[in-house]
Formats: structure tokens, C-alpha cells, sequence
């Protein structure tokens, strides 16, 4: 199976944007909320949306993998997915924005979920 791999690597990229929270949090002494800072909200919304994505994509994959579809299609959806990820988590992280590598990130993802969600799709009727 190949959805746990990438569930694997997903999940430590999510802790550390959740630490990177978390630091932002004690450095500015923001126990809930943003408390008016930007850099802590810019972090939070790596995080969230980190956290808004990358679950659906998995839960795809491994629908797609329980009906049986090749490894070297849930392979590709897989690092799709991750690329996704990762080059959106560097466009937003930064201190000034990134939007090139954001509206990559962006097209990454949803191509990576499209994708998973036709085969989820199409694969039953073969």
C-alpha cells in the first residue's frame, strides 16, 4: 500500500508547521487567537490549510487503494499531493508572500485531488 508513505510524510510536515505555531505562540506570548500579530496568523493559516487539504487527499488515495487501483497511479497522486504541500507550506511561510509558489502549490493539490476523485469514480465501472 502506498497511502500510508505518504500519510507518513505528510503527518511530520504537519507537526512541524504545528510547532512552528506553537513557537510563535511563546515568543509573542499569544496564548488564543493572533493577538494582532501576522506573523503568528501567517503561520495558523499554513497550518490550517496544511490541515484543510492534505487529509481529503489521503482519504482519496486510500479509498482508491481498497478498490484496488494500481500502486503506480495512488504513486503519482501521492507525490503530487506532496508537492503540493510542501511548495504551498514554503509560499505562504515566508516573511513576504510568495505568490508564485502559493498558486503552484495550489494547482498541485488540486490537480492531486481531481485526479484522486475520478478514479474513485471511474475505476468501479472497470
Amino acid at each position: 500500500m502506498i497511502t500510508p508513505i505518504f500519510a507518513g510524510v505528510l503527518t511530520l510536515i504537519y507537526v512541524y508547521l504545528t510547532i512552528q505555531v506553537i513557537s510563535a505562540r511563546r515568543t509573542n506570548r499569544i496564548g488564543l487567537g493572533d493577538g494582532g500579530n501576522a506573523d503568528l496568523l501567517r503561520r495558523m493559516r499554513v497550518h490550517s490549510n496544511f490541515a484543510e487539504y492534505a487529509p481529503l487527499g489521503l482519504l482519496l488515495m486510500f479509498m482508491a487503494e481498497m478498490q484496488g487501483v494500481p500502486a503506480w497511479a495512488m504513486l503519482l497522486v501521492g507525490l503530487v499531493l506532496l508537492a503540493g504541500r510542501f511548495v504551498h507550506a514554503i509560499g505562504l511561510s515566508g516573511t513576504a508572500e510568495t505568490p508564485g509558489l502559493r498558486t503552484v502549490g495550489m494547482a498541485l493539490t488540486l490537480t492531486a485531488l481531481i485526479a484522486a476523485a475520478l478514479i474513485n469514480l471511474v475505476w468501479p465501472l472497470f
